[in-house]
């Protein structure tokens, strides 16, 4: 038998669940759902050599822990047959009911999808699948006990798979669970997924424990005591636990810098009582007989947190002068701090006995739920778009017309739902039907709306829907649509330029282009097919002249520089100084343009002055697009030095710069200088940026775009 799997039986299950529940129908269920998992996995057995039913029956013993309703408990017993046998939802409907049948159905959603944490972004990015994909909030919460399970049987697997597993749950799951407020099975799963991710860290946190335990012990007794005595005293009837520290809240504390003696809420007391009155009479006393610690005092009560929380929190000068963590509360409160949302599996009646509406109630619950990792430290641009899309406290629900629900943002448009919905409804799209009527394109929707979009295979985005929509997808695909079409736009813009240039020069297109000369051409510049070539060419980093140059090796001679040609194509030690290094040209000065400022990074051109050297063009500047003569290939040097950038931000409302100079700061971009042209609702801005290279101008770019006021920021070029 592996470790921490309980050998039990159906009897010994509904016992467990006899003793919150002993209605026969629910009991009859269970019974029900077991014989049929027992029958789909018989033969079946785990790693580990255990008949494969002792898994959803552990899985159902955890749920027990949290008071599981029935419905919840089948689909637990349930929860693998579709997945690891024949068995599909039609039948398990059929047999259990449409509640069960969804449930089952989540989980196994659930577990077909491969969970890889690699960055933050995409841990963030699959809690959103792993919450999208559960309709009912049971369904995460089964998921949870079916992981603690899994982890708490880990040790059959290779040390490998534990850390991979390990490092799923810790960054995935357990927030999830902590966010859910059920900390009986969050904690555990941390505890577990520490063990195997740091087992040095882990098991030196248990030596030190046990080191100490039983001196810890005995103070925590006798403070127990005193404070027991003290409420006695005062006729407060109540129970005093010692709590105990989770092992990962202290590898937390220690890896922040403190040392194992500063971490003094490892001394902890939990009181209950019966009201929220006699909550702060509790406090009162026990303040006036301890000292608190300042600063340390926080009350849950008054102000609960997002998943229902509510205690009194104090730290004080307990005996021998040795801190105390004493939380105060009743033991109402308590089971919502063990079970958080699972406490609440009765939706019919609250505690004053009035009839709750279970859909309301359900939606509460599951919105709560999407409050995930809204506070997540994280400035990418896909974070910020999970944080924006998905996470947002004000969210909507909508309705396609076959009844599926769509979830949005609030402020979302019928753009934003086509987008959702698929990329290629939103780009034909031409009208839409909200609730039976026709509204316009950035039409508000409202939750409970039903949208039907109408499309045409003629049809186009138009840029103007980059003003109203507000998911970050639907910017991102209307973006990525004219971003393909400027492409086909440049390769035949590029295309025709380079036959203009051949015509130019008497040279045959079909001869030029022949195999020998593309191969030639694209293996000099490093491009992967002509259309890549047409399309640098119409951006203008390179010229047509120098393209044909490649073949035929026709050296121009650069009327006062001649002098000046050595055979190094660019000597980088006689000029390490200069920011940008000069085609067969040593020691010569270069400076960059003012009219278009170019940044490493960009394409750039030299255009050869008389007497002054070569000015550098970004190879885009209008200022030399028509001129063929006097120009010249350069490059960059490599230097740690910041160059001036001018850029134009359109902003829809006032009072936004604080935001564009937080973003700048982040990126450790210097704002030179702001210069605000006013306009009659909006404000637009004029600034020059010191950044190293055209990548971060670009990162800091793409920030503002994702911030809601900007409509559109583009470089300048005078």
């Amino acid at each position: 038998m592996s470790v921490n799997t309980i050998k039990l039986t159906i009897d010994d299950l509904i016992n467990k669940f006899k003793t919150y529940n002993n209605n026969k129908k629910d009991i009859e269920l269970i019974r029900k759902a077991y014989e049929y998992a027992e029958k789909k996995h018989f033969g079946q057995k785990r790693i580990s050599g255990d008949d494969y039913i002792l898994h959803p029956l552990n899985v159902a013993l955890i749920l027990t822990e949290v008071s599981a309703d029935a419905p919840c408990m089948a689909a637990a017993l349930l929860h693998d047959t579709i997945e690891d046998s024949d068995a599909t939802k039609e039948e398990i409907e059929k047999l259990f009911g449409s509640e069960v049948a969804l449930l089952v159905d989540g989980v196994t959603k659930i577990n077909k999808i491969n969970f890889i944490s690699d960055s933050e972004a995409s841990a963030a990015y699959q809690r959103k699948i792993l919450v999208g994909l559960s309709e009912d909030v049971r369904v995460i919460i089964i998921k949870l006990a079916d992981r603690l399970h899994n982890m708490r049987t880990i040790n059959v697997l290779s040390e490998e798979k534990q850390k991979r597993k390990a490092k799923e749950t810790l960054e995935i799951l357990t927030p999830v669970a902590h966010r859910l407020g059920i900390y009986k099975i969050k904690s555990e799963l941390e505890d577990l997924s520490l063990r195997y991710l740091k087992p040095e860290a882990y098991f030196d946190i248990v030596e030190k424990l046990n080191q100490k335990k039983s001196e810890r012990d005995a103070i925590v007794k006798e403070m127990m005591d005193e404070v027991s005595e003290l409420l006695n005293e005062h006729g407060i009837t109540h129970e005093i636990k010692g709590r105990s520290k989770s092992i990962y809240s202290i590898y937390n504390k220690l890896s922040k810098g403190k040392s194992f003696n500063d971490i003094y809420d490892i001394l902890a007391l939990r009181v209950f009582v019966d009201t929220e009155q006699e909550c702060y009479l509790a406090l009162g006393l026990i303040h006036s007989k301890y000292k608190p610690v300042p600063k340390r005092f926080k009350d849950y009560i008054a102000m609960p947190k997002t998943n229902l929380y509510q205690s009194l929190h104090t730290t004080v000068f307990g005996l021998d002068g040795e801190l105390f963590e004493i939380q105060i509360r009743t033991y109402e409160m308590d089971k919502i701090a063990e079970y958080g949302i699972a406490s609440h599996w009765s939706y019919k009646e609250n505690k004053d006995g009035n009839v709750k509406d279970a859909m309301e109630q359900k939606l509460q619950i599951f919105r709560s739920i999407m409050e995930l990792n809204e506070d997540t430290p994280n400035t990418e641009e896909f974070i910020s778009s999970v944080k924006n899309d998905v996470l947002s406290e004000e969210v909507i629900y909508v309705y396609t017309p076959k009844g599926d629900v769509i979830e949005l943002p609030k402020g979302s448009t019928p753009v934003d739902f086509a987008y959702k919905v698929h990329s290629e409804v939103g780009d034909r799209m031409i009208g839409a039907i909200v609730n039976d009527v026709i509204v316009p394109l950035d039409y508000e929707l409202n939750t409970g709306d039903i949208i039907k979009i109408n499309t045409n295979k003629a049809s186009k985005p138009s840029k103007d829907w980059l003003n109203f929509v507000v998911t970050t997808g639907a910017k991102n695909k209307i973006r990525a649509y004219f971003s393909k079409l400027e492409k086909d736009e440049n390769i035949e813009k590029g295309s025709e330029l380079l036959d203009k240039e051949l015509r130019k020069e008497n040279i045959s297109t079909a001869e030029f282009l022949s195999n020998k000369n593309v191969d030639i051409i694209l293996n000099e510049l490093k491009l992967k097919d002509i259309d890549e070539l047409y399309m640098f060419i119409a951006l203008g980093k390179y010229t047509p002249q120098s393209v044909i140059k490649i073949t035929n090796k026709k050296e121009e001679i650069k009327e006062d520089l001649t002098t000046k040609i050595n055979e190094t194509k660019y000597n980088q030690d006689k000029t390490r100084s200069n920011d940008v290094l000069v085609e067969g040209i040593s020691d010569i000065k270069t400076t960059l343009s003012g009219c278009c400022k170019p940044v490493p990074g960009d394409s750039i051109i030299g255009y050869i002055t008389r007497g002054s050297g070569v000015t550098i063009h970004r190879a885009t500047c209008k200022n030399i697009l028509d001129t063929d003569e006097r120009l010249i290939n350069v490059k960059w040097n490599e230097t740690n030095k910041k160059y001036p950038s001018d850029i134009i931000v359109h902003t829809n409302t006032y009072d936004n710069l604080l935001d564009i100079i937080t973003k700048a700061t982040a990126l450790n971009i210097i704002i030179d200088s702001i210069t605000t042209i006013n306009k009659s609702n909006h404000k637009v801005y004029r600034m020059t940026v010191l950044v190293e290279n055209k990548e971060k101008l670009d990162k800091f770019t793409n920030d503002l775009l994702n911030l809601n006021f900007i409509k559109k920021v583009e470089r300048e070029i005078n």
